[in-house]
């Protein structure tokens, strides 16, 4: 409302100028209280519209503020989203670190027991092997050693046989 005033009182002014203006230039003298009247209101309405002018700016800047308070609440609203989340994360986040952690100490501990492992697997195939290659010799030397006795036997019985159809010989060749 306070715009269609001002837009009315410019265009009065307006008309007051152009009409002062055809006055003059028809010849007619302007008179002082024209000049002041029309100074007045030029002054009148750079005064109107300098407020106008003030009015919009307070307006955008009303309007702007307005759109800042509201981005504000949004960030903080964010913010808190945000909190929520790594809230939420931070319970699972926080107990996955820790397994974590609990398997490189075991996986360090694992390496040397590993190795302690494969080195005594490696020892005691090499044992196995010296044990069944040793096994395997005294299997032999036994078998060789049964031969030996065996064949021992088997001359000892046949000399004893041989001796003791010499005895019987003997025997037959004396009276008794």
């Amino acid at each position: 409302m306070a715009s269609d005033r001002q837009q009315q009182q410019q265009a009065q002014m307006m008309m007051r100028m152009n009409n002062t203006g055809l006055i003059s230039y028809h010849g007619s003298p302007m008179l002082g209280d024209d000049e002041d009247e029309l100074s007045k209101s030029a002054l009148l309405a750079f005064r109107v519209k300098e407020e106008e002018i003030k009015k919009k700016k307070m307006e955008v800047r009303e309007k702007v503020h307005a759109h800042l308070g509201r981005v504000e609440e949004e960030t903080k609203k964010l913010a808190e989203i945000r909190e929520e989340l790594e809230a939420l994360e931070d319970p699972r986040r926080k107990e996955v670190t820790a397994v974590r952690k609990k398997i490189d100490l075991v996986n360090k501990e694992l390496k040397p027991l590993g190795h302690s492992c494969h080195k005594k697997e490696r020892e005691y195939r090499e044992a196995l092997e010296a044990f069944n290659e040793k096994n395997k010799e005294k299997a032999q030397l036994v078998a060789r050693l049964m031969e030996l006795v065996t064949e021992s036997e088997r001359v000892r019985m046949k000399k004893l046989e041989e001796l003791n159809n010499n005895i019987e010989s003997l025997s037959q060749l004396v009276p008794r």
